[in-house]
């Protein structure tokens, strides 16, 4: 046994290393994809954070980004959470267009 590890790629086929690259490069486009999300996120959540609503729709706004992110958890993933959790974004929804009609 030796501590030189082996290249795969020069055993591999003309075809089979175009397959490895597209992959290696889908790989790192989904990391950065994910980590400019976690930014995105992190500043949404401090600009959710710095003031409290004005009114009604910016509340119901925040609630409904808060109800989104609890719904991708382990927990929302129960039969009477994620109906609960249907119900709720459908009232935050159409009470939010019943305000902008009468705006």
């Amino acid at each position: 046994m030796t501590n030189n590890p082996v290249d795969l790629d020069t055993r591999r086929s003309v075809e089979s290393k175009k397959e490895t690259s597209l992959r290696r490069q889908s790989i790192t486009a989904f990391e950065v994809g994910q980590r400019i999300l976690r930014r995105r996120q992190k500043e949404l959540n401090a600009q959710l954070r710095a003031a409290p609503a004005a009114n009604w729709p910016e509340a119901a706004i925040k609630a409904r980004y808060l109800i989104r992110r609890y719904a991708k958890t382990a927990e929302a993933l129960d039969a009477r959470h994620r109906k609960l959790i249907q119900r709720t974004l459908g009232d935050l929804e159409r009470l939010l267009e019943l305000e902008g009609r009468r705006s």
